[in-house]
């Protein structure tokens, strides 16, 4: 599965990888992130989070803003910054709260504005809605965890079941299906 290695959270090396495609304007994708930060946590150096967009536009109309909104705020260096302002409030997913929000994360107003206008990462998100529909996602948050799917709001315990085990595998070092 191929995803950005500046849109992952956690050790690089880590042997398991959590592939998210999540759509910021989702209500189920915003209360997963808290079970997100705590996998990560109970797992430090052994689980990295990788997030893809899969913007449901059809009944999301400003999930594919945000989506090219994050990635306007990857090139200041701010991506898990508003990532995480954005499922914090999904109610300023609007273009002049995007704007606000990025000034707030100490971006360059004018430069994100601009950013956000030009459409110039349209064609990079709509990728990651091809990578997600050829893997079989259809709904979000789907999750891949080194290959295997999860789908919808799942709890800690489902995250820790399928990572024990991927861990307690010959090796001790989790599968090696997720490739970059």
């Amino acid at each position: 599965m191929d995803y950005d290695p500046a849109r992952v959270k956690g050790n690089a090396d880590a042997p398991i990888t959590i592939v998210e495609f999540a759509d910021f304007q989702c209500p189920f994708c915003s209360s997963v992130q808290p079970i997100l930060h705590a996998v990560l946590a109970k797992y430090k150096g052994k689980v990295k989070l990788a997030y893809l967009d899969f913007p449901l536009s059809p009944i999301h109309p400003q999930a594919e803003m945000a989506a090219e909104a994050s990635r306007c705020a990857l090139a200041s260096g701010k991506y898990w910054e508003m990532h995480d302002a954005m499922f914090a409030d999904q109610s300023k997913l609007d273009e002049t709260t995007l704007v606000k929000t990025a000034a707030s994360l100490g971006m360059d107003q004018n430069s994100f504005e601009s950013c956000l206008k030009s459409g110039k990462y349209k064609a990079v998100v709509q990728q990651d809605v091809q990578t997600g529909s050829q893997a079989g996602v259809n709904a979000t948050p789907t999750f891949l965890i080194n290959g295997e799917f999860l789908s919808g709001v799942r709890s800690d315990a489902d995250f820790t079941k399928i990572i024990d085990r991927q861990l307690s595998a010959p090796g001790g070092k989790g599968s090696t299906q997720a490739s970059r």
